[in-house]
């Protein structure tokens, strides 16, 4: 989470509250989920599948079954001891010092025809090698906003690391099936993983509501903040738009991880007038019906309760009291609380956080009323100061890309250890690590110290890096091909391990005879193939951490057994 500071209201405020009351019918969003982890050929390739989030998954782009799956390409990992592993191949173009500590935490998917590599949440390290990865059984199915949080038990104070993301089926431009007279269709979930890859919490919406892939964040009290959509009935004819649509409402919500209960809600229409909207209600004849106006994409939790709040089809951010709900602030859109100095102005903007001393960050996408918009401006990571004297906000710092991106969604910037920003570029497929000075539109490569390239027409949602350390609860995988003269050639990997540093082969002519068939080989990367003089005909790997401790050891394989 961001750091948080005081931040002070400005006077007068800007709560608003729409007139009329909304339709009672509910249109369910086609957002549904499918969860899970499709049993790889080698057992021990991925963690136990969670229970489903929701039935089916929505339509999306591609063919009616979704995207193209590729696993064949160069653009894809495969692995002889993981062959249910299909990851895409990051190519890493920079690589200068002063980068901050961690891996890369995405979950790749493609709103194109061709899926490089299989959807899921992958982490990776600096070089673009493969930690760990969950893929996911239908590239019509998605994960978002993976990365690492802290999990506290309330009641203890106690708290551990984890692994967090959301789960469904995310289309662009977003479509919706309308179930009239039926219950809604339960949307995404949210996954809550312990550092042994062991599921911890499944998280759903409350009062009719599906959960969106746009935040899931952790709180010190136990609970997790996220954001939530359902289409609601609406004659949107005073708005421009048709008599029998809907308006997509979006509420904050948060839930107790341990009951399950609704502790809060937030609900944007009925605090902010639709009719502010930069999207023109007519666009909803191309959505099913339903008018996307507001577009809620992140909260962060600042002091005393106060929740920062970006609409991207409002081009605006909010600040709002928990307390009462009032909006306190707003900043951009149409009626902002602040005026602009050179280069502070923002559109379609996703990622709004705290950062300390009256600043907040973000990632402009400058770019585009889907699906055919002309661009504000280029994408760019965002520092703003805000002067609440003067109502004014004003350029702390920038951050371009060379060749110059125009990210029609999505996006992220993460403030890093020692004063770094890392930048996921959303729609466009790179992320991107800078020293804290950043650049300028006209200067985009000064100051990069890392970037790296997705396969294909493959993209993330955001991409962070993070420090992690996973110890799999599940054992290591092996496998065994024969070579010339004899040999064999043993693959051993462990999906999600952060300590393994060599491996240990063991080989015998029956299962409980194994003895040393090579000495320890230093880890090569995702998967390390050891050649051994040995004929087995039964193989085992041991992994080994830096002082040649065993941390994990394999199931006994047999040479010419798959």
């Amino acid at each position: 989470m961001a750091q948080r500071q005081q931040h002070l209201p400005v006077r007068g405020g800007t709560a608003r509250r729409v007139l009329g009351a909304a339709g009672a019918l509910l249109l369910a969003a086609g957002l549904a989920a499918a969860g899970g982890v499709p049993r790889a050929a080698a057992d021990t390739d991925a963690p136990s599948a969670p229970r489903l989030c929701a039935t089916r998954p929505a339509p999306s782009s591609g063919t009616a079954q979704g995207p193209v799956l590729d696993t064949k390409g160069s653009g894809v990992w495969s692995f002889v001891s993981a062959p249910g592993l299909h990851p895409m191949r990051v190519g890493v173009t920079t690589r200068r010092p002063g980068r901050a500590p961690g891996q890369i935490f995405v979950a790749p998917y493609t709103i194109g025809t061709t899926m490089t590599g299989q959807t899921g949440a992958l982490i990776v390290d600096d070089a673009g090698d493969p930690v760990w990865f969950r893929p996911l059984p239908s590239t019509s199915l998605q994960n978002a906003d993976f990365t690492v949080q802290t999990y506290r038990d309330p009641r203890t104070g106690t708290g551990q690391p984890v692994l967090t993301w959301w789960q469904g089926s995310i289309a662009i431009p977003p479509q919706y099936t309308n179930l009239p007279g039926g219950a809604p269709e339960p949307g995404g979930c949210y996954y809550v993983y312990d550092s042994h890859y062991r599921l911890l919490s499944t998280v759903f919406a409350r009062h009719g509501f599906s959960a969106d892939e746009h935040e899931f964040l952790l709180t010190r009290r136990g609970t997790a903040l996220f954001l939530a959509t359902r289409p609601v009935p609406m004659d949107l004819t005073r708005y421009g738009g048709p008599a029998d649509g809907a308006i997509l409402d979006s509420e904050i919500q948060e839930v107790d991880l341990a009951t399950g209960r609704l502790v809060f809600s937030w609900d944007m229409l009925r605090h902010v007038d639709p009719a502010l909207s930069e999207v023109p209600a007519s666009d909803a004849s191309s959505s099913g019906g339903v008018w996307d106006a507001y577009h809620l994409n992140s909260i962060d939790e600042g002091p005393d309760g106060r929740l920062l709040l970006s609409s991207r089809n409002m081009w605006a951010i909010y600040q709002i009291s928990r307390g009462t709900g009032r909006i306190q602030w707003q900043l951009g859109g149409r009626r902002s609380d602040f005026t602009f100095g050179p280069g502070a102005d923002f559109y379609w903007q996703h990622d709004a956080r705290y950062r300390p001393g009256n600043r907040i960050s973000m990632f402009d996408d400058g770019c585009c009323n889907q699906p055919d918009g002309t661009p504000e401006q280029q994408s760019h990571g965002l520092i703003l100061d805000l002067d609440f004297r003067d109502h004014r906000a004003t350029t702390a710092s920038t951050y371009y890309h060379r060749p110059p991106l125009f990210a029609a969604s999505q996006g992220s910037t993460q403030a890093l250890p020692g004063g770094n920003e890392f930048v996921g570029w959303g729609q466009e497929p790179y992320y991107s690590e800078y020293a804290a000075a950043g650049n300028t539109e006209n200067d985009a490569r000064r100051n990069l110290l890392y970037d790296a390239k997705l396969p294909g027409s493959d993209i993330s949602y955001r991409a962070f890096r993070i420090p992690w350390v996973g110890r799999p609860a599940y054992p290591p995988s092996a496998a065994v091909r024969p070579a010339s003269g004899g040999r064999s050639v043993v693959y051993a990997s462990w999906n999600g391990s952060t300590l393994t540093r060599g491996w240990q082969v063991l080989a015998g002519p029956n299962p409980r005879t194994l003895s040393p068939a090579a000495p320890p080989a230093p880890r090569t990367g995702f998967e390390t193939a050891v050649t051994t003089g040995s004929r087995g005909p039964y193989f085992q790997v041991r992994a080994l951490d830096a002082n040649g401790k065993v941390l994990g050891v394999s199931r006994v394989v047999r040479a010419g057994h798959r």
